[in-house]
């Protein structure tokens, strides 16, 4: 069965989507940026997670930052943005809130900090904020709160109490138990996960023996990591199910098979991120894709997807 009818559009916290596709914090600045890129548009894409904000401007890490691995990116730019202030006062007024949603993510060194920077976005036009607990604990002797479900869960609920907006936490697969810190998560007021942060990594020069990230460690991301983000997708649906929880599924999208291997593990929506850098306009072959996906197989809307990963199905292997 086919049908001409099908749509991208999704519900994802209440907010209507024009496309299960999310443009991933880090990859295109505070929204403006791909503006200047020709047959770009943001009514391709759902919605825009911004650049990691913090409470006071931050310079960011010393160079490289950014380092191409074979299917993959290293890149450690340490955060650098002006501060909440500046983007609730200057950027966000600047952006064009008919075209597509925008995602805050704040970032933070303590819960103190979290806490603010999410207060400031409460009190703004931003339509969700995303809350990354990769960020090192500088309380707790530079410990990843993503890393430890009970931090985790304090930095949500310490977020939770500043606002009103859904609430979408960004997961880090360098834990041991990525599905139990989920279920905390939710505990402490997460309306949704984004799933999931960079694998930590590491390249290095043989000819100065250093490495070649100025940070010496850093994230990766791209083709190279799906897998594993399928993998923790599916195990946080396990969780976030039964709560009628929403997830954004990323790691290594580039095609339109990609995104929809995301939304039958559990994902409502997914993230674009390294692909943009070779493909700025990769959304519209995306979307082309899913839609022709669903038309084919007679289904009304991504919704249909997500979770229908079929466990008990023969092997094609």
């Amino acid at each position: 069965m086919s049908t001409s009818n099908s749509s991208l559009s999704v519900d994802f916290c209440g907010l209507q989507l024009s496309s299960p596709l999310v443009l991933l914090s880090g990859c295109v600045g505070f929204g403006e940026e791909y503006t200047r890129v020709k047959g770009f548009s943001n009514r391709d894409v759902g919605a825009i997670c911004l650049k990691g904000t913090t409470l006071e401007p931050r310079l960011g890490n010393p160079p490289h930052r950014v380092y191409e691995t074979p299917a993959g990116m290293l890149n450690a730019i340490g955060l650098q943005n002006p501060g909440v202030e500046h983007v609730v006062g200057t950027v966000l007024p600047e952006l064009d809130f008919a075209e597509t949603r925008f995602i805050a993510n704040v970032s933070g060194s303590t819960v103190e900090e979290y806490h603010e920077v999410t207060r400031r976005f409460d009190d703004s036009p931003i339509d969700a904020i995303e809350i990354n607990i990769s960020c090192p604990n500088v309380k707790e002797g530079g410990v990843a709160f993503g890393n430890d479900p009970d931090m985790s869960a304090r930095v949500v609920a310490a977020c939770r109490s500043a606002t009103r907006k859904p609430l979408i936490t960004k997961l880090s697969p360098n834990q041991t138990d990525i599905a139990e810190n989920a279920r905390r998560c939710i505990e402490a007021g997460s309306d949704a996960f984004a799933v999931i942060n960079t694998l930590m990594g590491m390249a290095v020069d043989i000819e100065t023996r250093r490495p070649v990230i100025g940070n010496n460690q850093a994230g990766l991301s791209g083709p190279a990591i799906k897998p594993i983000a399928l993998l923790k997708v599916h195990q946080v649906h396990q969780v976030c199910k039964a709560h009628g929880i929403p997830i954004i599924g990323q790691g290594g999208v580039t095609t339109a098979e990609d995104a929809i291997e995301f939304l039958l593990a559990g994902a409502s929506t997914v993230g674009v991120g390294t692909a943009l850098f070779y493909d700025p306009l990769v959304c519209r072959t995306l979307n082309a894709g899913i839609l022709a996906y669903l038309n084919r197989h007679g289904l009304q809307n991504p919704a249909a997807l997500t979770g229908t990963l079929d466990l008990n199905g023969p092997s094609t292997c």
